[in-house]
Parts: C-alpha cells; sequence; structure tokens
C-alpha cells in the first residue's frame, strides 16, 4: 500500500519576471525568499517562497517555448499547478496509471533541489495540475 501524499510541497505561480514579481511576495506581505534555481529542462527560472510549512514557487519562463510561457500565454500570470509531497514518485506514477490517469511524465525528472518531479494530467485531474515532488538528497535536509 502506497503512503499518501505527506503535505502540499509547493503551490506554483507563473509569473513574467521574478524580478517584478518577487517584492509583492516579499516587502508587502512578509513571506521569506529562501533563493533562486534554474530547471533547464522545464525551461524556467524559480524563486522560493516560504509560507508556513509549505512554499510558493514562482515560475519565469526563460524561453517562449517553456510550459510557463505558453500557459501566461493561454491564461495569464497566476497558479500553474500544486505540488503534493510523495515519498516513492515511481511507485504512485505506476499506481495511478494502473488506475487510468493520465500522466504527462510517465517516469519522474530532476527538477528544482534534485527533487524527483513528475505531473499529472489535469483531465484527469479535475482541471488542476498536479505535481509529484519526491525530494532529492539535499532537499530532505533543508525542507521548512
Amino acid at each position: 500500500m502506497l503512503n499518501p501524499p505527506q503535505q502540499i510541497e509547493h503551490i506554483g505561480i507563473a509569473v513574467k519576471s521574478l524580478q517584478e514579481s518577487v517584492p509583492f511576495y516579499t516587502d508587502l506581505l512578509g513571506l521569506k525568499l529562501l533563493g533562486f534555481d534554474t530547471v533547464e529542462s522545464e525551461k524556467v527560472k524559480v524563486a522560493f517562497l516560504e509560507i508556513g510549512e509549505t512554499r510558493l514557487e514562482l515560475l519565469e519562463p526563460t524561453s517562449p517555448d517553456s510550459p510557463i510561457a505558453k500557459f501566461i500565454e493561454k491564461k495569464g500570470e497566476g497558479i500553474h499547478h500544486i505540488a503534493f509531497r510523495v515519498d516513492d514518485a515511481v511507485k504512485r506514477l505506476n499506481f495511478l496509471k494502473e488506475k487510468g490517469i493520465r500522466l504527462i511524465h510517465e517516469v519522474p525528472k530532476e527538477g528544482a533541489h534534485g527533487n524527483l518531479i513528475a505531473f499529472l494530467h489535469p483531465k484527469s485531474t479535475q482541471g488542476v495540475l498536479i505535481e509529484l515532488c519526491q525530494p532529492g538528497a539535499d532537499e530532505q535536509h533543508e525542507h521548512v
């Protein structure tokens, strides 16, 4: 039996510019900026902000053909996905596939901080883009 997701790992928010967006969350809302990263495979720059026991990820596209750029073009800036922390992304993906859930990624790939990530297709999840996130070795020790 699989363990249920442990928590909401983060909420991803698509933005046109981290430079313009981060000050709202830090200066006006008072959230703590944890740092920045670039995820080449997803063609995004990411800012991580702490909010309670979870995070916000602000996602800025680095290329016009990135998934985030396409999202912003179609829908504008805003909530892009919700990520659930899981202890075994491969087993979870295999289980969901067996149950008929449409997957965007059938195998996890490396995301920020060495995490293993995979997305579920919104057509199988009531219109919500869900990311499964298995913490990488460095992330397990640093998570808020």
